[in-house]
């Protein structure tokens, strides 16, 4: 049997811009995808923390460093420039690996800086 479990967490993004005319997806900065283990084109789930609200886009990869956040396409209407949100990424994995895996969370400040990061039930790493 197989289940999806998170892989990995990017907590208290603050969405940057966004631009509704846009195909669709969310541009994320390529250092932070790096240090959240996430890649291009990979599904994500996204939680707004300003109204609850919740979707799901793909990845583009942004310029490193830029810090950017972007919506784009009809995501751009989930959330605001300055609303905070969780990005997630999900694995399917087999259950008998399910109980060792540990995501990635990678933890940023207001302005999409690295804070933090750590592997699930692991001490935190100051970055």
């Amino acid at each position: 049997m197989r289940v999806h479990l998170l892989k990995s967490k990017i907590h208290n993004a603050v969405v940057t811009s966004g631009d509704l005319q846009y195909e669709g997806s969310i541009t994320i900065d390529s250092e932070l995808l790096d240090l959240a283990n996430m890649i291009p084109n990979e599904k994500v789930l996204c939680v707004n923390n300003n109204n609850g609200e919740r979707f799901e886009t793909y990845i583009i990869e942004g310029k490193a460093g830029s810090r950017e956040i972007q919506l784009n396409g009809a995501a751009a209407r989930c959330a605001l420039p300055g609303d905070e949100i969780i990005i997630m990424t999900f694995a399917e994995i087999e259950a008998r690996e399910a109980k060792s895996f540990k995501p990635m969370i990678l933890i940023v400040d207001k302005h999409n800086n690295p804070k933090r990061r750590h592997l699930v039930g692991e001490e935190d790493n100051p970055l």
